[in-house]
């Protein structure tokens, strides 16, 4: 299926989505501290976004083979890579936790995410942040309206690679608008098919898409509990999630969930 093109109106609607996504993430950064739950952080983005007239798209979302999401944020805890469920566990010193949320105003959807520290992060943690940081704006520096998708797909698995860490492969960046998940997908490291010239996908103006690094401090490969949602690094290591939804204008690109 083609990705969409989104009008000048419609690009003006998800941001105003976006807009309330970035607010959201606002308010989060705001709230983290030990001794939160991530259920708490849930009602605050629930109910903020409420208050502008949306809903959440991933408040009962369904995937094949899971029960729908049951959250309005997906709360990804230190291993978790995403998907983790808001529960009523306090968030301790020296957490990493990443917080994916978006909201859908007027049929329109931004998705966007960030990894917080829970207390001030050591020097280890500051670098493993930073490179999830550095991932996601290396990859929305290579968007460049008629350029290629996958220049985005290796700036961020060369960032990533080359200090030392690893990206996921099994979850990906997507085009997003009406829908939560459209196409094109956005690999985060570069895929063999992309080496042909018609597997090399155009950023056509008009086209809206999520960039979402997910970062692995140890090895890329990643397992799930019986299918269900939480997805966790495979060997324990902890990983950052990264995200901001950007649109392909006709000489430039805008971030949409710009905080």
């Amino acid at each position: 299926m083609a990705p969409r093109l989104y009008s000048e109106r419609q690009i003006t609607l998800i941001r105003a989505a976006g807009r309330v996504v970035a607010e959201c993430l606002d308010l989060i950064r705001q709230m983290i501290a030990p001794g939160i739950t991530t259920r708490q952080i849930d009602h605050v983005v629930a109910a903020h976004i409420k208050k502008h007239g949306g809903v959440s798209p991933f408040l009962g979302y369904q995937f094949p083979g899971k029960v729908p999401f049951p959250g309005s944020v997906c709360a990804s805890i230190n291993d978790v890579v995403v998907h983790g469920i808001p529960n009523d566990a306090p968030l301790k010193e020296g957490d990493l936790i990443s917080i994916d949320t978006g909201a859908c105003i007027e049929g329109y959807i931004g998705d966007a995410a960030w990894t917080f520290s829970v207390g001030e992060p050591d020097v280890k943690t500051k670098k493993l942040l930073q490179a999830g940081e550095d991932a996601l704006y290396a990859g929305i520096a290579a968007a460049k309206p008629r350029g290629k998708l996958d220049d985005v797909s290796c700036a961020i698995q060369t960032l990533v690679e080359d200090r030392g860490y690893s990206v996921v492969r099994e979850y990906v960046g997507h085009g997003v608008g009406q829908s939560l998940h459209e196409e094109p997908q956005v690999p985060n490291y570069v895929t063999k098919s992309a080496i042909l010239p018609i597997f090399r996908p155009t950023l056509k103006p008009g086209m809206v898409i999520a960039i979402e690094p997910m970062v692995n401090e140890g090895a890329a490969a990643v397992i799930t509990n019986d299918g269900q949602w939480p997805v966790r690094t495979a060997d324990g290591s902890r990983s950052v999630h990264f995200e901001h939804t950007i649109a392909v204008l006709n000489d430039s690109i805008e971030i949409l969930t710009k905080q």
